[in-house]
């Protein structure tokens, strides 16, 4: 177990087109924060061996577009350490993005990730 603050896992994931939600293949935030319970949950079972228990986000900002054909990665970092409660910081990057203009299933591999959402939230673990 890495019970140590500044210990982070990461989950990479394809965004299927019937994900898309809204107009120019737009996914909802929601996306993002199943992926940010994903990867709370490995974090907790690698720090203290429990899936645990999510018991909240304090501040959740959508700050760019999720698009279907994106290929993101979402990462969860241990920020606090307490008795039974852990906070933890969340990252959602969108590391390749699909090209419709290029052919149907044309993408490119970004050079700079984009961000797309950020948070912070408190796990509890027994």
């Amino acid at each position: 177990m890495s019970l140590v603050e500044g210990f982070s896992v990461t989950h990479r994931r394809y965004v299927p087109y019937s994900h898309a939600h809204y107009g120019g293949n737009l996914v909802d935030g929601a996306y993002g924060l199943g992926m940010f319970g994903d990867v709370a949950t490995e974090l907790c079972i690698r720090t203290d061996g429990d899936e645990g228990l999510f018991a909240g986000y304090d501040n959740v900002k959508f700050v760019a577009p999720l698009k279907a054909g994106d290929m993101v990665e979402a990462t969860a970092t241990l920020t606090r350490i307490g008795t039974r409660s852990r906070g933890v910081a969340f990252e959602l990057r969108v590391v390749c993005r699909a090209t419709p203009d290029k052919g149907a299933s044309a993408a490119e591999v970004l050079t700079e990730p984009i961000i797309a959402t950020t948070a912070t939230g408190t796990v509890v673990v027994p």
